[in-house]
C-alpha cells in the first residue's frame, strides 16, 4: 500500500496557516498605517517594522495553522512562501499597483525563511 504524500490535514494546514497570517497582516498593517497618521514617525520606521510585521504574521499563521506536528519546516516554507506571494498581491490591489520586481523575490526568500523557523518553533513549541 502507498503512502500518500500529502494528507488532506497538511493542506488544511497550510491553508489556514496562510489565511491567519494575512488576516493578521492585514490587521497589523492597518493599526500601524493609524499610528503613522497620528504620530510622526520617521521614513527610517516603516521598513522594520513592515518586516516586523511580516515575521509575526507568518509566526502566528503557523502556530494557529499547523495543526499535524510533523513536516513543520516544509509547512512553514510553504505558509511563508503563499503568504509572501499573496500579500505581493493583496497589498498591489490596494496600492493599485501590481508589479513584480525584485525586491518581491527579496520578499519570498525572506517569509521562506521566517516560515521555516516559524513551523519549526510551531510544531515544536505546541503542547501535545
Amino acid at each position: 500500500m502507498k503512502k500518500k504524500i500529502i494528507a488532506k490535514q497538511d493542506i488544511f494546514d497550510l491553508l489556514r496557516g496562510t489565511i491567519v497570517a494575512v488576516i493578521v497582516s492585514l490587521i497589523l498593517v492597518l493599526i500601524f498605517a493609524l499610528l503613522v497618521n497620528l504620530i510622526d514617525i520617521g521614513q527610517k520606521v516603516i521598513v522594520p517594522v513592515n518586516q516586523a510585521i511580516k515575521i509575526i504574521s507568518i509566526f502566528i499563521g503557523c502556530f494557529i495553522g499547523i495543526k499535524n506536528r510533523q513536516q513543520g519546516v516544509i509547512k512553514g516554507a510553504l505558509i511563508g512562501l503563499f503568504y509572501t506571494f499573496l500579500s505581493i498581491f493583496i497589498f498591489g490591489i490596494i496600492s493599485k499597483e501590481i508589479s513584480f520586481k525584485l525586491i518581491n523575490l527579496v520578499d519570498m526568500a525572506f517569509g521562506i525563511a521566517a516560515g521555516i523557523v516559524s513551523g519549526i518553533l510551531s510544531v515544536n513549541l505546541r503542547k501535545q
